[in-house]
């Protein structure tokens, strides 16, 4: 198979993704993090890395977003929200950042595959997302893809869906949002 035949078979992998996501949970995700005073995002491994890019495109919307982990990261309060994505909700890591942020009394979202996850099990709100673990042992999707691609792309894109809401509800613009993007380089 050619390299554009497989980029084909992901996109139609991806493309039923969106209908399977409730929006009832996404749209308690939204009211989430408008309703805090920080967002604090965390995820291991690739999906760290789309946590990475959530925040940075909070912070061009104006929200004061961290990730966990960072050296500049402060402390997380009872008026925050903690959101972790993870496709098996068990990587203990995050199940430890899920349990502090639960003594603290803030807000716990997990976006996950498998909301009786431990990390769901402490959540306040849960998203779930389809996809098939690392070990593709479980989960509702059968993909071409090795490992957790499959979650970790509609992470990405429904992080990205979250990001299109809020410039909905806050009037915004890719022309206001440019403004905060970074100017140093």
């Amino acid at each position: 198979m050619r390299t554009t035949q497989y980029l084909s078979e992901i996109l139609m992998e991806l493309h039923p993704s969106a209908e399977l996501i409730s929006d009832e949970a996404a749209e308690a995700l939204v009211n989430g993090i408008l309703d805090s005073k920080k967002v604090f995002v965390a995820g291991a491994g690739r999906s760290g890395f789309m946590a990475k890019s959530f925040a940075m495109r909070m912070m061009h919307m104006g929200i004061k977003a961290h990730v966990i982990g960072e050296t500049v990261t402060p402390g997380f309060e009872k008026e925050d929200i903690l959101i972790i994505g993870s496709g098996s909700g068990e990587t203990k890591s995050l199940v430890s950042v899920a349990k502090k942020a639960k003594n603290i009394g803030g807000t716990i979202a997990a976006v996950t595959i498998f909301p009786e996850s431990t990390i769901g099990q402490l959540a306040d709100i849960i998203v779930q997302l389809p996809g098939s673990p690392k070990d593709q042992s479980e989960g509702d999707y059968n993909t071409i893809q090795p490992m957790g691609s499959l979650f970790e792309q509609t992470l990405l894109l429904f992080y990205d869906a979250i990001i299109l809401r809020f410039m909905e509800k806050k009037d915004l613009d890719t022309n206001k949002m440019y403004g905060k993007h970074a100017n140093l380089e």
